[in-house]
Parts: structure tokens; sequence; C-alpha cells
């Protein structure tokens, strides 16, 4: 039996060759020649039914690629399909739409290419960002904005990914580096307001009522300049450390007695000289005998008579300030030991240009403090005037710390 794309011969339903296709058998004649015709053809209208609806499925879609495999794989298939009809034009239409999709991918690679190099510039002006947690947010959000941006060309597609995730990964390792130096600061912030409340203790052990009330109001000042450390394990140390010292306080006020009067020009000489020898050990390189002589200048200067001439407070902030370089220098050397295992192995220019960086790291942070200082006493304003002192108090500290901190840099970048 004859059909016009095949034929019946020996009980077997044959398919005629096309496209360089030699004839091939798909079935055999099972009840009669006519209702096999019937059933291979009903195939090929099935097989024309399902090209439709994936044809429709595309047009209807919006992203289009996404059914190019299933395209391929079905036109693959028809050169082996089991039917009888003309294969030819449904083989001519699905590689009509296969040249549409191909023609979309690589539009729409060659449009992914120009948003994720967009994306790359976004992350590439982010990397050096200090502002953590915003910077963390608007990362976050860049790199789901690349996720969901569709695949490039694959010549070009591990080049993009490594700068993208070179600026990426920049930003959080500095991070974490950052807040790996915060902990590690804590940690010595700690070990500060621990050795306070020793002294606070020995203080009060002191049977001198006044060397240990001078030594109470010494060890609060400290206090107050102490660096910051998480509040669980700050404040039973400060409840220790007031208690003491208010016992302090309460028993100096009971046995104060007057104070032995000096001149006024007297006075001034002796805080000149004693504020002329701190400046010489703020100069010196960091060492116990220099940290001994600091703090027994600070003892003799508590001992000095509480009221000064009018014209001593230069001397008593440069007094001062030059106490704060000597014990900095000290905490600066501290910091760098404890972040470089071998710093003592170092040469003397090495350590100069580690200790400097670490500095810089530290005046940057103060100065953010600073203004976040300055920008909340702007936002809020009081008419209570304690508040109003103490404001003024806390910002001058803050710019003393400083100060403190840019004279040492200046000496250590004039050495190296």
């Amino acid at each position: 039996m004859e059909h016009p794309y095949g034929y019946i011969k020996d009980n077997k339903v044959y398919l005629r060759g096309f496209l360089n296709q030699p004839d091939r058998v798909i079935g055999e004649v099972k009840e009669d020649e006519a209702s096999t015709i019937k059933y291979f053809e009903d195939r090929f209208e099935s097989l024309k039914e399902k090209i439709e609806a994936l044809k429709k499925d595309i047009e209807e879609n919006q992203n289009k690629g996404s059914f190019l495999m299933k395209l391929i794989h079905l036109k693959d298939s028809l050169l082996e399909y089991d039917a009888l009809g003309d294969f030819v034009p449904l083989i001519e239409d699905l590689e009509k739409q296969q040249a549409f999709l191909e023609d979309i991918i690589q539009k729409n690679r060659a449009r992914n290419l120009e948003i994720k190099k967009g994306l790359i510039l976004e992350a590439e002006a982010l990397k050096n960002s200090t502002d953590w947690k915003n910077t963390a947010e608007e990362l976050k959000n860049i790199k789901m904005r690349w996720i969901k941006t569709g695949p490039v060309e694959k010549e070009f597609e591990e080049e993009i990914e490594t700068q993208f995730n070179a600026a990426v990964d920049t930003f959080f390792e500095n991070r974490k580096h950052y807040f790996e130096g915060l902990a590690l600061q804590a940690e010595e912030n700690i070990k500060v307001y621990e050795d306070l409340v020793r002294q606070a203790r020995e203080a009060f052990d002191n049977p001198d009522a006044k060397k240990a009330f001078e030594i109470s109001k010494r060890i609060q000042k400290e206090w107050k300049a102490a660096g910051k450390v998480p509040a669980e394990r700050r404040q039973p140390l400060w409840d220790e450390f007031s208690k003491l010292n208010n016992r302090i306080f309460s028993r100096f006020r009971r046995t104060m007695q007057s104070e032995p009067q000096m001149k006024p020009w007297e006075l001034m000489k002796k805080m000149e000289s004693m504020t002329e020898e701190m400046k010489k050990l703020a100069k010196a390189e960091t060492n116990p005998e220099v940290i001994s002589s600091a703090k027994r200048l600070q003892a003799d200067w508590k001992k000095l008579p509480q009221r000064k001439p009018r014209e001593a407070n230069l001397v008593m902030r440069s007094f001062t300030f030059f106490s704060e370089v000597v014990f900095e220098k000290l905490f600066l050397d501290k910091l760098a030991q404890s972040k470089y295992q071998d710093f003592d192995k170092k040469d003397p220019a090495e350590k100069k240009k580690i200790k400097a960086s670490i500095l810089k790291d530290l005046i940057y942070r103060d100065e953010n403090e600073l203004a976040t200082v300055k920008e909340n006493a702007d936002n809020f304003r009081t008419n209570e005037e304690e508040f109003e002192i103490m404001l003024r108090r806390k910002i001058s500290a803050f710019k003393r710390k400083i100060d403190v901190k840019n004279f040492i840099l200046k000496e250590l970048t004039n050495k190296y």
C-alpha cells in the first residue's frame, strides 16, 4: 500500500527518506493497512500540534530564550519520529524558530554584559568604603542584582566574575579586619578597666586618706578616657569601681585638712619645671623607666595645691597633653605587639611604619567619633548648664586625643 510519505511492504510500515535520510521502518500492520496508516497519520498530526504549542509558548512568554534547548531536542527528534507526514516543513519551521531564539539570546547576553560591567563599577566604587553597615547593605543589593542578571557569553564570563568578586571581597575583607581590630582593642580596654579597679582597691586600702583621694581622682579620669568595651563586661567592673571611689571620697571628706600654701610664683615655677620634665619623657622612646618616671611625675603633680594661679591654665594643659603622649605611646606599643607577634624582631624603620599605620586608623576612628559628638550636640540643644559643660569637656577631650595621636604620628613619620 502506497502513501505520499511512506508505504507498506511485507507487513511493515515505511517512512520515505527525506533530507538525505534513507527509508526506514516506523511500525508494523496490526489489524489492517488502512487503520495502521491512519494511526501513523494521527501521530503526525499530534506532532504538529506539539510544535504549534511550543511556538505559542515561545510567543507568549517573556523569557523566550529558556525554550531553546526544548526546541532543539524536538527538532532533532523529528529525524527518528515514527509518523507519516511531511517532516521537512516542520524541521524548517523549527530551524527558523531556533535562529530567532539564538538571536534573542545573543542580544540578551550582550545586554547582560553591559549590565554586569555597570555593577562591577558600582562595586569598585564601594570596595574601600568604611561605612560598614550601609555599604554592606548596598553591596548585598548589588550582588542580588548580579545574580538576577542573566548569563553572558562564555568568553567573558570568567573575567567579569573575577572582577566583581574581587571588588566585593575587598570590602568584606576590610570590614573583617576592622572588626577584628576593634575586638582586639576591646580586650586591651578591658585590661585597662580591670587595672583601674585594682588601683581603686589599693587606694581604698591606703591608710593615707589624702593620697587615696588623689589616686581616686586620677583613676576616675583614666576611666572616662578608656576605650569602648561591651556593656555587659564593663558594668560589673564599673559597679565595684564606683563603690570604692565613693567610699574613698567619703573618708577623705571626713579627714580633710588644710594644705600648706605655696606662693603663686613658686607654684608656677614648680609646675613649669614638671611640665618640661614630662615633655622630655613624651619625646623619649617608651620603656619601663620612662613610664615609671611619668607616673611619679603625675603623682607629684596631684600633690600640688588645688588652688592654682589663673595664668597656670596653659601649663596645666601642656602637662596633661605630654602625659597623655607618654601613655598613648605605651598603648601603641602594646597594640602593635598584639597585632604582630614578631613585632619586637622587626627593624626600627618597619616598627615605625607599623605604628604609624595603626595610629592613622585610630585617628580616623577618633575623628569619626568627634564628628558624631558634634553632630549630636548641634541636634540636641538644652538650657542645662551642667550638660553644656559636660559636652564641651567631652569634645575637648576628643580633640586632645586626636592631637596626642597626631603628635606621635608626626614624630614617627619624621624619623623614617
